[in-house]
């Protein structure tokens, strides 16, 4: 029993049991490329002050003075109706109710409705579930999944508005045209983003405004205007008729339109067939709007609260607005005109201005919050060092990341040179439903995992809403737009594959992991039902508990045991000479080199430690106490004790 005696002093432990000490080891340095890269990326930021960096539910960083913030009409409200409206509402809605008809566009919406308030109420809860940072969706989802589970999809959709300020009508045309339309508008989304977030309510608030007055005049005018012929835009050459009709409220024209008849998409280049999922494609990017404000939570008085209601009432009045707008544009357009003239809106209008200025606005507010959304994603990606010293430029600590906010406009100037709508809407779509994907998964890991600091105050979620939106969300992407969704699927493995390898923070015990509370509750699910007294001996099992002194001299014993266990228990003991003071676990920190140890030799054991005043009281007390419920050793091995030397195997 001898050798079993700790011969290293405790001040020391740290030195001793840690295999990976370069002090210690053989001096050989791995010089692999995934060494570099990950030394690369891991090298020891600089020191942040206290609050800056990683931030968990139910904390807050130190607010800078002088930053103001929003409430919930100005800050959640306003810019997930802009967002959700963006170039749909006035732009569009001739594409999907002129081939889908109005009974499909509407089962399209209510669907599209149905998949999003599944995942508003997975937003809900996780906001509702504590103290909700900077970061939005992406700090929802990153404190739960873990920093490189999700983080990927959440680069990959936070930064995505260009597909907003792609549209267009009732100006002079042409490709250099359209860009310079479009820069002009991101470039007033960047002033107005670089301003910071007390700007960009007003601003907000002034175009919902706007918007409201425009779409007033705009279901106003399908009563006012009479019977007329529209002419065919100068952009449509896919047809020969030189205008089409406009009837007013008729049953007739109401009759005609209910039904699907696809035609051919006269703003692409070769008039590209319409189907059903193209339609749903660019219907989608009207729905998507949602986490605007969710986005802009470090921006808001009181995250908690305002994320909830304003997403929850935004949602419903686009919602009774789209429904409105296709039922009269069906009742008042005949076929030929909704499929020739997708800005149909603008002839008809009493006062077409309305309509020019509503388009305009629409899509400047839909890429404004977009915009800001997405370089507050940027900015907390950096702060936790996700991605290292690539995005450490984005951080900021007066409140506005002006970094941040100029790479986001130069990913949308990159964007926007897609040359239509309806093309860039099929990715945004894809992009979109894969983080609400993975914020259904979030939500539905936490309720089934049980986790305790899982309470939300929204009542209104379960474990059923977040499944259903989480298999809705799967299987349109695939069904719809497979092609894409197999990109979208094989760029977030790549990215979760570089995080795990290469990321800072991977490693990260201050973050949370979801897998870790799914593996306890199941584990212990099982533990409960294996009953030792259903034993028997043909599916006997050696569980074995080797009494370990020091881990240098019992390394080739370690790895022997390992090999002997045959699929058993495997129990590596060990006894601390002492006494409880009173200040705490004084083997707490001892524990973390042990399980260091595990991972150099690459065994399957567990570690237990003990504080005994003798060898044999401590061997006798983990003999009896290791292992839990039916796991529990029946087999105690020591070293043999001689007289040769202690020798070292780390130093070999």
């Amino acid at each position: 029993m001898g050798d079993i005696y700790l011969t290293t002093k405790p001040t020391r432990m740290a030195d001793t049991l840690d295999p990976l000490s370069p002090g210690i080891n053989s001096t050989r340095v791995p010089v692999g490329v995934i060494h570099k890269l990950r030394m690369r990326f891991t090298r020891s930021p600089p020191q942040r002050p206290p609050g800056e960096g990683y931030v968990e539910f139910g904390e807050f960083r130190t607010e800078a003075p002088g930053i103001k913030k929003v409430g919930t009409f100005a800050g959640v409200f306003c810019p997930v109706v802009l967002s959700m409206f963006s170039a749909l509402i006035f732009i569009r809605m001739g594409y999907l109710i002129g081939n889908a008809g109005l009974l499909v566009t509407l089962a399209q919406f209510g669907l599209a409705y149905l998949i999003v308030f599944f995942t508003v109420t997975s937003i809900c809860a996780i906001s509702t579930n504590g103290a909700v940072e900077g970061g939005g969706v992406y700090f929802m989802i990153s404190r739960t999944l873990g920093p490189s589970s999700y983080s990927d999809i959440l680069l990959t959709t936070g930064a995505w508005p260009p597909g907003y300020l792609v549209g267009g009508g009732g100006l002079p045309d042409g490709w250099w045209f359209r860009f310079l339309y479009r820069s002009a508008l991101n470039g007033a989304g960047l002033a107005v983003s670089l301003a910071g977030a007390s700007l960009f309510a007003r601003t907000s608030l002034a175009i919902w405004l706007t918007m409201l007055v425009c779409l007033g005049s705009a279901f106003l005018s399908f009563f006012l205007t009479g019977p007329s012929e529209i002419e065919r835009p100068d952009t449509n050459r896919l047809v020969n008729e030189t205008g089409f009709n406009y009837t007013g409220p008729s049953w007739a024209t109401l009759r005609s339109n209910l039904y699907p008849q696809y035609g051919r998409d006269y703003t692409t280049g070769d008039g590209e067939p319409v189907d059903f999922a193209s339609v749903f494609g660019v219907l989608f990017t009207g729905v998507t709007g949602v986490m605007a404000g969710a986005n802009m939570s470090g921006e808001l008085k009181e995250p908690s609260r305002s994320i909830p209601s304003g997403t929850l009432w935004a949602l419903l009045f686009t919602a009774l607005s789209y429904c409105a707008l296709s039922l009269l544009s069906a009742a008042t357009c005949s076929r030929g005109l909704l499929q020739n003239n997708y800005v149909y809106l603008l002839p008809i209008n009493v006062w077409p201005p309305f309509i020019a200025l509503g388009m305009l606005m629409a899509t400047f507010s839909a890429g404004l919050s977009n915009l800001i959304g997405a370089s507050r994603v940027l900015e907390a990606l950096a702060k936790d060092n996700i991605y290292g010293f690539l995005l450490k430029p984005m951080a900021s600590n007066n409140g506005n990341p002006v970094m941040a906010v100029l790479a986001s406009w130069l990913l949308v100037q990159v964007g926007i040179m897609a040359g239509s709508l309806n093309a860039i809407a099929q990715v945004n779509s894809v992009l979109f439903m894969t983080s609400y994907f993975a914020i259904n998964l979030a939500c539905l890991g936490l309720d089934l995992a049980s986790a305790p600091n899982f309470r939300p105050r929204f009542k209104y979620f379960s474990w059923v809403s977040a499944l259903l939106g989480l298999c809705g969300c799967a299987a349109l992407v695939f069904a719809l737009r497979p092609a894409y969704a197999g990109g979208a699927a094989l760029a977030c493995s790549a990215l979760l594959l570089a995080l795990h390898l290469l990321s800072p923070a991977a490693a990260d015990p201050a973050w949370g992991s979801l897998g870790q509370a799914l593996i306890f509750h199941q584990v212990r699910k099982y533990l409960l039902l294996l009953d030792p007294r259903r034993e028997h001996v043909k599916f006997w099992r050696p569980q074995m508990l080797l009494l370990v002194a020091s881990p240098r001299h019992s390394a080739p014993l370690i790895d022997f045991v390992n090999d002997q266990k045959k699929g058993g228990l495997f129990v590596i003991g060990h006894v601390r000479i002492g006494q409880l003071d009173g200040s705490g676990d004084p083997l707490a920190a001892e524990q973390k080199y042990w399980l260091k140890l595990i991972d150099h030799l690459k065994v399957k054991a567990f570690v237990e430690l003990c504080l005994a005043e003798s060898v044999r009281s401590g061997a006798a007390q983990l003999t009896r106490l290791s292992g839990l419920g039916a796991m529990k050793p029946d087999t105690v091995l020591l070293g043999f004790r001689d007289d040769h030397p202690p020798k070292d195997f780390f130093r070999e």
